[in-house]
């Protein structure tokens, strides 16, 4: 195994989320999508009892996003 190929997949990972309105992003399980508003964008979805949850662009990134939703984060019902 080639120690050359981590690097390179860690560099291929985001560290900024998107910033086009309507972008949708998953964090903590949970779609948020960008709102652009009149002062400064928001990300806008629920937290874990489905309260609408806002969070700003830094919040999102100390919390850890994706464009994907992670598999171990499914719920059966």
């Amino acid at each position: 195994m080639s120690t050359e190929a981590a690097p390179a997949a860690e560099t291929d990972l985001p560290t900024d989320p998107p910033t086009e309105p309507c972008s949708v992003v998953w964090c903590g399980g949970r779609p948020h999508v960008l709102e652009a508003g009149a002062v400064r964008p928001r990300w806008v979805g629920t937290d874990g009892r489905g309260r609408p949850e806002t969070l700003s662009t830094a919040q999102l990134r100390r919390r850890g996003w994706s464009h994907r939703r992670a598999a171990g984060r499914r719920r059966s019902r």
